[in-house]
């Protein structure tokens, strides 16, 4: 297995490896943000929909231990191809000629590390329950009052939101790039495909903030 663990070393591994683990983690926000629009269809919809998942416990942890483990792989990879870069060219450039790459391809790292931080607020304002007393003392299956109680609070509300912003930009770049790192770009279609990216990321991102931006507004209640 000497070949393989070259291959993961090398920086065409680790980037392929960012890749398949990013798909991984973009299909798992696609499934999480259906559940999650259940919220427009009143408290029985999304807390049905949560208690349902809770039937089927060790599905529920194998599923979080595969995600856990994908993240940790992608932000490793990442890791390693930023330090392999930064390896390659220790001297900026004299003249940054930047006019081809996007905000968002230039900033992945600021954005990964912005996704890192709300990851873990999202885990303990809903999962560990322990960003606000009330939320605490809520029931287990009561994610529509813990939404409500959560978004109604403007720093809460405002964090979500950039969080998105964040995701938005994050996947804009990373779903138009897996392309051509899995070899999947030829010139008939590369257009479509830059097109892809943002159209998907963005599309994500502004369906995960219309849950905290409706509540704050009170188009929930």
């Amino acid at each position: 297995m000497s070949w393989v663990n070259r291959a993961l070393k090398s920086p065409i591994g680790a980037k392929v490896m960012m890749a398949v683990t990013g798909i991984m983690l973009t299909g798992f926000l696609i499934g999480h943000l259906a559940g999650n629009l259940l919220i427009f269809a009143g408290p029985e919809a999304i807390n049905s929909y949560a208690e349902g998942l809770r039937k089927f416990p060790a599905l529920l942890w194998l599923a979080r231990g595969g995600l856990l483990g994908a993240f940790i792989a992608h932000l490793a990879f990442a890791a390693q191809v930023t330090l392999a870069n930064r390896a390659a060219r220790p001297e900026p450039y004299a003249f940054n000629n930047t006019v081809q790459a996007t905000w968002a391809s230039r900033h992945m790292v600021l954005t990964g590390c912005v996704m890192l931080a709300f990851i873990v607020f999202h885990l303990a304002h809903f999962t560990w329950r322990v960003t606000d007393p009330q939320i605490s003392a809520m029931g287990e299956f009561d994610v529509y009052q813990m939404a409500l109680r959560g978004f109604r609070q403007p720093p809460v509300a405002m964090a979500y939101l950039l969080a998105m912003a964040a995701i938005g930009l994050h996947l804009s770049h990373g779903i138009a790039s897996l392309f051509q790192t899995l070899g999947l770009n030829h010139p008939r279609y590369n257009r479509g495909v830059r097109f892809i990216g943002p159209v998907v990321g963005v599309g994500i991102a502004l369906l995960f903030a219309s849950i905290p931006l409706s509540i704050y507004l009170g188009y929930v209640n």
